[in-house]
């Protein structure tokens, strides 16, 4: 007896392997949305929190990247055991000065318990958030760089000048070991970087941030002496006493800096703000401290940021003769001090007019992209930008994210995949425009003003 064909069901396997096949080719097309998102999760699951940050696996998946795309890469390790990966796509014209996209690998610690999903997971929840730690800062401008780059390579796109990606390490901790020996090496000179495009901040609303400069870090630590004494006995001069007259006046500098602010005659970003993060005296005993001896010493760590108009002069007068004088045996000295001025002399910033090509090209390349700037500021964080700003060069904050809460440094930092997506666009837009820039095409440009 012959078997009978059942059409109907055969016809719905076909449309079902049909479906499988579409799906799948979808999933290995590296110019879908959903491969852009996989690869981000993929950087984000890798553990580059400090204190032991997971940098060669980090290396290992950029460098990958790398290879998908063509690019050239080299791993350059100014400390032993923090690798910075460069990348690099040639222009046709080499004497062009480069474009540096610089980003960083690591990221700050983590309090898991504090969090709804793993830190380390890239959970995506039902809205299309991606909970994770750098999700924010800054693992997510580092992979648009690429996924832009990606798209840009699919195009046919070939650049005129050559863009250069930087993965540097120790951003968080201050950016000793990366960002700063790439900025003082050969090899930037080497590279004829003509502008920097850095990290900035998410918005809340529509409008993406752009930074032309940012505050700079001077981590105080003040130290008094005096002779050590009984409880009881009231002294003049006990380290204690020294210090506090010393907080009392920093206090008050604090409150006249945070009354412009509150008054709106500044931005926080614009005045010197000054917050103290430690204090240390005491002589400790086994249930807590000897409570019938001043101790000879006291000291307290300041974090004070120092925006570009102030001057550093003054300050540094001022927390000589005021904040920390001798006359009271008191003694300061700098855990960081990044300069104000650049090596010219002048402040350390980035200009936002007409004057700078390399701004109104973003400006531009924004605006094409369906983006919108908002006006530009200066950061009241500290970023790597400030190590190219001090060599010289233009630098310009800036990450692609709107729409989204400050989340930096915080529990359940997230992104939104739609939102990230939309960067890669921004970064597409941007980095064409500032590859295919030729001087003589702006009228007044030469290539000694950039």
């Amino acid at each position: 007896m012959a078997a009978s064909i059942d059409f109907r069901g055969v016809l719905h396997l076909c449309l079902i392997s049909l479906l499988i096949l579409s799906s799948t080719a979808a999933e290995e097309d590296p110019l879908s949305s959903s491969s852009a998102i996989a690869r981000f999760q993929q950087y984000l699951r890798i553990n580059t929190a400090h204190p032991n940050p997971r940098y060669n696996e980090a290396a290992d998946f950029i460098l990958s990247q790398a290879q998908s795309l063509s690019l050239e890469s080299q791993t350059l390790e100014f400390v032993k055991g923090k690798p910075l990966i460069l990348l690099k796509w040639p222009g046709s014209d080499p004497n062009l000065p480069s474009v540096l996209l610089n980003s960083h690998t690591d990221v700050v610690p983590t309090e898991d318990d504090k969090w709804v999903y793993p830190p380390f997971a890239a959970h995506i929840d039902a809205q299309g958030n991606i909970y994770a730690r750098g999700s924010q800062d800054t693992k997510c401008i580092g992979l648009q760089y690429l996924e832009a780059i990606r798209r840009l390579k699919a195009s046919g796109f070939e650049p005129v000048r050559t863009i250069y990606l930087s993965f540097v390490p120790e951003e968080e901790t201050g950016g000793y070991d990366g960002a700063k020996k790439l900025a003082e090496s050969d090899t930037l000179k080497d590279m004829n970087v003509g502008i920097v495009l850095d990290e900035g901040l998410t918005s809340p609303d529509e409008n993406y941030k752009v930074f032309y400069a940012e505050r700079s870090p001077w981590w105080l630590v003040i130290k008094a002496t005096g002779a050590p004494g009984h409880g009881a006995k009231l002294y003049d001069n006990t380290a204690t006493e020294n210090l506090m007259k010393s907080v009392e006046i920093i206090r008050r500098f604090r409150a006249s800096q945070f009354d412009l602010v509150k008054a709106g005659l500044r931005a926080d970003s614009e005045v010197i703000s000054v917050n103290m993060v430690f204090l240390k005296a005491g002589t400790p005993s086994p249930t807590g401290f000897v409570m019938n001896l001043q101790p000879s010493e006291a000291e307290a760590g300041f974090d004070v940021r120092v925006p570009p108009n102030a001057d550093p002069e003054s300050l540094e007068r001022r927390i000589a003769q005021e904040w920390a004088p001798a006359s009271r045996n008191m003694t300061f000295e700098f855990k960081q001090k990044v300069p104000v001025l650049d090596k010219f002399g002048r402040p350390v910033l980035t200009a936002t007019d007409s004057s700078n090509p390399w701004w109104t090209l973003l400006e531009e390349a924004v605006k094409k992209a369906n983006g919108k700037l908002d006006k530009p500021q200066i950061n009241v964080g500290t970023t790597d930008a400030r190590y190219f700003r001090v060599r010289g060069l233009p630098a310009i904050g800036f990450s692609p994210v709107a729409y989204t809460p400050i989340l930096i440094h915080d529990h359940n930092e997230f992104l939104n995949k739609e939102e990230y997506l939309k960067g890669i666009s921004i970064y597409e837009s941007i980095i064409k425009a500032y590859a295919s820039y030729v001087e003589h095409e702006r009228s007044g440009s030469s290539k000694d003003e950039l």
